[in-house]
């Protein structure tokens, strides 16, 4: 009897987060699933890992469903690391972390912890997938990804992952029936146009909220920005090799005497 596969779920809004909850519920349907996830909303942490305090794993259960369940007091990679190296028994076959409560296309991939987490598992050379659905609600529904999510789930475990790469999957925020398909895609180039809106504490001491709005800086219609305007689920694969190739050779023309 064939073995069914051994998938490490995990995300980044916490372990009681809906989009999890949908995503674990996939997840059964294809394999044996270990649940590794934050206790508490760990967004916009990117590749953190816990160094200067200690971690906790506790066992728990959320609900009715057959997978294992672990919450873990630190990152969405400290997550993954805990998963892979201490509480599974064998190395899992498909790592897939969200799914996302708010978008992760374009730059936002530097800053998310559910991408991190896929791409933790990358670097440990475990196939691994990221999912996002554009829509911040808490009560957001993700009833209309669950058929992509296993699709695009079954298709890496059928044919697994190049080398260093991970999937980032993003779901406009569309129902169902609105949905046009699948777009494989390239990350448009954007950023965020950040300020501080500064403000005083009834002490007079300052503080500062982030603020911004997020510019699409990309007109080409092979993008995920362009994918998710026009009612496509965008499939970026991300690198994590951060090395800037095409400059190596322009970088060796240059002289480097010592003064």
């Amino acid at each position: 009897m064939s073995q069914k596969p051994l998938i490490l779920v995990t995300n980044d809004d916490g372990i009681t987060a809906p989009g999890i909850r949908t995503l674990i519920e996939v997840m059964n349907t294809i394999g044996d699933v270990v649940v590794v996830a934050p206790d508490s909303p760990q967004s916009g942490m990117g590749h953190a890992i816990t160094i200067n305090s200690t971690l906790h794993i506790e066992k728990v259960t959320i609900d009715k469903g057959k997978q294992e369940e672990y919450s873990c007091s630190g990152t969405p990679a400290d997550c993954v690391k805990l998963g892979v190296k201490q509480i599974l028994e064998r190395r899992p076959d498909l790592c897939v972390s969200g799914i996302n409560h708010g978008s992760n296309s374009s730059i936002n991939v530097i800053y998310s912890g559910t991408m991190s987490a896929a791409i933790e598992a990358g670097v440990e050379g475990i196939p691994a997938i990221g999912f996002s659905l554009c829509d911040y609600n808490w009560s957001a529904n993700f009833e209309q990804c669950k058929t992509y999510i296993k699709t695009i789930a079954e298709n890496v475990l059928k044919h697994g992952l190049d080398s260093g790469t991970v999937l980032n999957v993003n779901f406009p925020k569309l129902e169902k029936k609105e949905l046009k398909g699948i777009k494989i895609c390239r990350q448009a180039k954007a950023n965020w146009e950040e300020e501080f809106d500064k403000r005083q504490n009834p002490n007079g001491k300052d503080y500062y909220w982030l603020t911004g709005k997020f510019v699409n800086l990309d007109n080409g219609e092979d993008t995920d920005e362009w994918a998710l305007a026009n009612g496509y689920v965008s499939v970026v694969p991300v690198q994590f090799d951060l090395t800037a190739h095409h400059s190596i050779q322009e970088l060796n023309t240059w002289t480097f005497d010592e003064k």
